[in-house]
């Protein structure tokens, strides 16, 4: 792999970063230490550095020649609530945290990248390196922005990057439009009126309508959304009862739901209202929805893509850089800052998924050997882009 030469002589440092990383995970808005790190190492290479936004988030601004333009390139910082199961030297110290989604792997990269780029400065204008906390279903992204992120640090375009395993090691995802789904999650309340387990004529059972309800959400996807469109319903929690012979008053359920397109996100929010309420209140039941839209759509624009895609392509080799990777319908908050300036989001193959090494799965440890790829591929983005 092609990968910049003296990016690839700081590999035993950059893998030192991230076993230290590793080590010690932090979890949402609470990456005090990490950002410590970052902002310690971006000031050792010379980058101003600036903290608040977000609470833990970091920027280090790096001019290059004079010029009036700019870019972000983007890192999350944040950990997962799972104990990790690994047998490796550089595991969890932090009870029941790790990093189990490879962030410590994506802060390390772009840190890596920030240290050459500082030390050539081979581009025109300035480059903003965006640590952002709070990833993982919290919308750190989504603070940063409205806290003022691309006011402070004007930029043209923003990018981001995601390890991403089951892709071969240093291969690169590239696509234009959407690559993440949307992310919402959504609490239905049934109301019954309880009785005795023997006795359910003498009452409403709220739970049998519920169980109608979670059969009845899965027509959405399959009956009202268009079938080349992709929509995902997922109920996920059900709360009921105390006892084996008590048909309680109240059933809860809960879940989240996917689309890719803002169209079919409003479908399936107005149908799963009407469903829900509509079923239980054929059996009896009054219905109460809460839904909650949490991130949109991670979509790149196409100018972006294409930049994306040179840069890896000049890293990686044409035939290693796949254009046609399905999307993901898992959610990514970059999706506000992509909905605040163009850009492009990419995966970076991190390997097999063997034993476990999947994303948020207690087995999962980022892949060291990619470490240059991803810095390399960022150094060659800003030289391209801001050339």
């Amino acid at each position: 792999m092609p990968v910049i030469n003296r990016v690839a002589a700081l590999h035993d440092e950059m893998t030192a970063w991230r076993h230290e990383l590793h080590a010690h995970p932090e979890l949402a808005f609470e990456e005090h230490k990490t950002a410590d790190f970052v902002a310690k190492k971006l000031a050792e290479f010379g980058i101003a550095v600036h903290r608040g936004l977000a609470g833990t988030g970091v920027v280090g601004s790096l001019k290059g020649r004079p010029g009036g333009r700019a870019i972000a390139l983007r890192a999350d910082m944040d950990a997962l609530p799972i104990l990790e199961a690994n047998d490796v030297a550089h595991r969890s110290t932090a009870p029941g945290v790790m990093h189990a989604c490879g962030h410590d792997g994506h802060t390390t990269m772009l840190l890596g990248a920030a240290k050459h780029l500082a030390e050539t400065k081979n581009f025109t204008g300035t480059v903003h390196f965006v640590f952002q906390p709070a990833e993982e279903a919290a919308g750190g992204g989504r603070v940063m922005v409205e806290q003022g992120l691309f006011r402070e640090f004007p930029a043209e375009a923003v990018y981001g990057m995601h390890n991403w395993p089951g892709l071969p090691a240093g291969q690169f995802g590239v696509r234009a439009g959407a690559v993440m789904a949307s992310l919402d999650v959504f609490d239905i309340e049934v109301k019954g009126r309880g009785s005795h387990g023997a006795m359910p004529n003498h009452g409403v059972d709220p739970i049998v309508a519920a169980a109608q309800i979670v059969s009845a959400l899965q027509s959405i996807a399959s009956r009202n959304a268009d079938p080349v469109e992709s929509a995902v319903v997922s109920v996920t929690q059900i709360h009921g009862g105390d006892a084996y012979n008590v048909i309680p008053d109240v059933v809860k359920l809960a879940g989240t739901t996917r689309t890719l397109k803002p169209a079919v996100r409003d479908l399936v929010e107005k149908r799963l209202g009407e469903i829900a309420r509509a079923v239980g209140a054929g059996m009896g039941c009054e219905v109460s929805v809460k839904y909650d839209r949490r991130y949109p759509s991670t979509i790149n624009t196409e100018a972006e893509a294409i930049d994306a895609f040179g840069a890896a392509k000049a890293v990686a080799g044409e035939a290693n850089v796949l254009t046609d990777l399905p999307p993901s319908m898992g959610s990514e908050d970059f999706a506000f800052m992509l909905g605040a300036k163009p850009g492009c989001y990419v995966w970076l193959g991190n390997g097999p998924r063997e034993g476990g090494c999947v994303l948020h799965n207690a087995h999962y440890d980022f892949n060291d050997a990619i470490l240059p790829a991803g810095a390399s591929y960022w150094v060659t983005l800003v030289e391209q882009k801001l050339a």
